[in-house]
């Protein structure tokens, strides 16, 4: 695309290209923003605070462990663990040390874990003890060397303690393993710190994490991502928050991390891009306990939050949450979903503050697009396309729409990756041939340049060759008053091919019924949008970050 109409629209702080990255190696950036911030407030984790200087010394330790070890420049190290303390110290090392971080979802089943440990090929891993029953079951099928185990006491001072993320209390450990072979965290990090570290010779074009794929449509991929793809990412990120700040983000910002550090939202926009600014982040294990969450929130002046739609549903439905001081809150994320029209009114009566709505992938580092933050009007699109980022839509033959008109969203800039571990084929069906990264997702962009996405390709459902966004449907049926959480998807039908079918949670005691929800829909969508059938549940299932699984709402 020669035009850019979404330039007229950058904040004025923010320059419509970014500079090449002027350091290397991501790990060398995140060591030294560690001993640049010094004795600053870093993370913070279930009342335990660790400063930059210990993640420094601390990291630089386990990554001469690492390398003392025998792994090679360029070997996978896993990381599986919820946020805890020990994450970002892991992650520093690994980069530090020269080999590829392979985050690892710690709620994962044997069979899945086995798969992302098989695909990546790791040597080694870091894992929180709470779920090495997982591991001692398939360790035998993997390539793992090295077992690094760690506790919550590590970092918090419990000594023969854990915390039980299901019921989110400190109890005394009791295993449920016999993992044999393994050492423990501290003790590699007290074995480091009497070994020589050898910086390693790591460039931009070098590995930094295999980023696996939600695997929400499909198996799970591993997304390569370069230091030179991170690096641009974390530069275009900081520009961009950048201007939310009258003068620019200062050091110290509290921000709330309730996702998972090892998905690619939390891990740039929190923990990379927090290190490297100072940041002070406050780490959530566990954000499906929402009243554990509202409590470590109580008393705390946090500035930004960071979440996902269906959480900040969460959050406003609890009364413990809409009790919280929201005076210092200035800036509040949403991406990894569509952010819902009356779920960002809500949270702006609330808390006084709009949701920005951004959007990106794994493939993508992972902000491709935004609103601007300077704004002060949810706009209920995805927003415009970064520094030095470009975004087509495409046709099924792989020809640019014209604007107005919906579209594949393909991505073109310096984050995005350089495809998929040991996948050429999947590589080559998702890149255009001008290197443009084919999303699988549909929008449209409006006449200012912003895009709006419509739906997952996978997802649309076909009503007599109309094409039908559960998108749509689902942000109609949220704005019932008694409807909690919505989600729709075709179903087989003999006259129409598919028709959409609404699962429905309602508000704790509604008296919500099928006929009202088909009325609303009938009063808000035209004939053949409107939902066939409605199904109430008590609960949608969810990935571990939160996004709505439309795949396990459809029948065998």
């Amino acid at each position: 695309m020669t035009e850019k109409p979404w330039l007229a629209h950058y904040p004025k702080s923010v320059p419509a290209e970014i500079a090449p990255p002027s350091s290397t190696s991501l790990g060398d950036l995140l060591f030294e923003s560690c001993e640049k911030w010094g004795d600053r407030p870093a993370f913070t984790c279930l009342g335990t605070t660790i400063s930059f200087a210990e993640i420094a010394r601390q990291s630089k330790a386990l990554a001469a462990y690492l390398q003392s070890i025998g792994l090679e420049k360029g070997a996978r190290v896993a990381v599986m663990m919820p946020n805890v303390l020990q994450y970002p110290i892991a992650v520093t090392a690994i980069l530090q040390a020269g080999y590829v971080v392979v985050g690892v979802n710690p709620l994962y089943t044997p069979r899945e874990l086995e798969h992302q440990l098989n695909d990546s090929g790791a040597e080694a891993i870091i894992i929180l003890e709470n779920f090495a029953s997982s591991l001692e079951k398939i360790r035998e099928r993997t390539a793992l060397k090295t077992v690094i185990l760690a506790t919550m006491g590590d970092l918090l001072g419990l000594k023969g303690y854990v915390v039980n993320f299901a019921v989110r209390r400190v109890k005394k450990m009791v295993p449920d393993y016999t993992l044999e072979g393994h050492v423990r965290f501290n003790d590699a990090v007290k074995s480091g710190s009497d070994k020589t570290f050898t910086p390693p010779d790591i460039g931009l074009e070098d590995i930094a994490f295999l980023q696996y794929t939600g695997g929400t449509t499909g198996v799970s991929k591993g997304a390569t991502l370069l230091h030179r793809n991170i690096l641009a990412n974390m530069e275009q990120n900081r520009l961009w928050v950048g201007a939310a700040f009258p003068g620019g983000r200062k050091p110290g910002t509290l921000m709330v991390c309730p996702l998972p550090l090892y998905h690619i939202y939390a891990l740039t926009v929190n923990m990379l891009n927090g290190i490297e600014e100072g940041q002070h982040n406050l780490l959530i294990p566990n954000p499906r306990d929402i009243p554990a969450f509202a409590k470590a929130l109580k008393g705390q002046p946090f500035e930004v939050i960071v979440g996902l739609n269906t959480l900040f549903v969460a959050l406003m439905n609890n009364e413990g949450f809409k009790k919280l001081d929201f005076s210092h809150l200035k800036l509040t994320l949403g991406g990894g979903m569509a952010v819902q029209k009356p779920v960002a009114e809500r949270w702006e009566k609330l808390t006084g503050v709009t949701i920005h709505e951004g959007y990106g992938l794994s493939e993508t580092s992972p902000v491709a697009t935004s609103n601007p933050l300077d704004s002060e009007s949810f706009s209920g699109t995805i927003g415009i396309p970064l520094p030095s980022t470009d975004v087509k839509l495409l046709d099924d033959d792989g020809h640019e729409v014209r604007q107005g008109e919906v579209g594949e969203i393909a991505i073109s800039g310096p984050q995005v990756m350089a495809g998929y571990w040991n996948r050429p084929d999947d590589t080559a069906n998702v890149m255009t041939e001008d290197g443009y990264f084919r999303t699988g997702d549909m929008a449209f962009m409006d006449e200012r340049g912003y895009f709006k996405i419509v739906d997952r390709k996978k997802d649309m459902i076909l009503v007599s060759g109309f094409n039908v966004y559960p998108n749509e449907i689902e942000e109609v049926a949220a704005g019932h008053p008694d409807v909690l959480e919505a989600a729709a998807i075709g179903v087989p039908d003999e006259r129409s091919g598919e028709v959409p079918k609404l699962f429905i949670v309602a508000k704790e005691g509604s008296s919500l019924d099928e006929h009202e929800i088909l009325q609303y829909c009938r009063e808000n969508l035209t004939g053949y949008k409107r939902p066939r059938k409605v199904e109430f549940c008590k609960e949608l299932p969810k990935s571990p970050v939160g996004k709505i699984l439309r795949k396990d709402l459809r029948p065998d």
